[in-house]
């Protein structure tokens, strides 16, 4: 969860102003919000997520005490490529997160013959990222979804109506899976360059190689 920070400053004789934070992890957060209680000159400190939902120290510190155990600052790369000459496809996806104290990455990919596009495979590969999500029981938060399909990023934010029958089906497969774990999605358009990971694991897809492994990200 990304969060801000908002505290009146008192001066020693008394004099009050408002200050606010830039967003950051709800980690961070609390360790500046701790280190400014102590000081005595910081009141009022809440913290304000991107739902303009508000905590309280206490209340975030339970959130995070709460959170430790379970997979969070959880991050989805996610590619399809497709086949015209096979009429296949192949998904990818790869999902980051942090769970007690240590961060991971997992790498998924599957093969498909039951899919009729590029677009479609877009589409089926971050429903395949949802399902890992589901088995990495993930639920009740915020996760960032970043894909190079405009198609697929636009129209699941909502700035491009999905028209196609078979997209539309998709999206409302993803909404439904979404809303069954309660998470929050944030779309992410970006180039195919940073998306390099997914799409070698939708390609690896393709030729027949399958791939499911989770392994710890160590900072070098």
């Amino acid at each position: 969860m990304n969060i801000r920070i908002e505290w009146i400053y008192r001066t020693p004789k008394g004099t009050e102003t408002v200050f606010h934070s830039e967003e950051m992890p709800a980690a961070q957060g609390m360790l500046l919000a701790e280190d400014m209680e102590r000081t005595g000159r910081a009141k009022n400190i809440i913290f304000i997520d991107r739902f303009d939902s508000t905590w309280t120290i206490k209340e975030m510190k339970s959130y995070l005490k709460g959170i430790e155990t379970e997979p969070h600052n959880v991050t989805v790369y996610f590619d399809g490529g497709f086949d015209l000459a096979t009429s296949r496809a192949g998904l990818g996806c790869v999902i980051f997160y942090d769970q007690n104290g240590k961060s991971y990455r997992l790498r998924r990919n599957a093969p498909s013959a039951q899919l009729t596009s590029n677009n479609e495979a877009e589409y089926a590969a971050l429903y395949l990222s949802l399902q890992e999500l589901a088995l990495l029981n993930v639920h009740h938060l915020p996760v960032w979804f970043i894909g190079d399909s405009q198609v697929v990023i636009n129209q699941m934010n909502g700035e491009w109506p999905a028209l196609e029958k078979d997209l539309s089906g998709w999206a409302d497969r993803i909404d439904a899976k979404l809303k069954e774990l309660g998470i929050q999605p944030e779309y992410e358009l970006v180039p195919r360059k940073a998306n390099a990971e997914a799409d070698r694991l939708a390609t690896q897809a393709l030729n027949g190689i399958e791939i499911t492994a989770t392994s710890e990200v160590t900072e070098d």
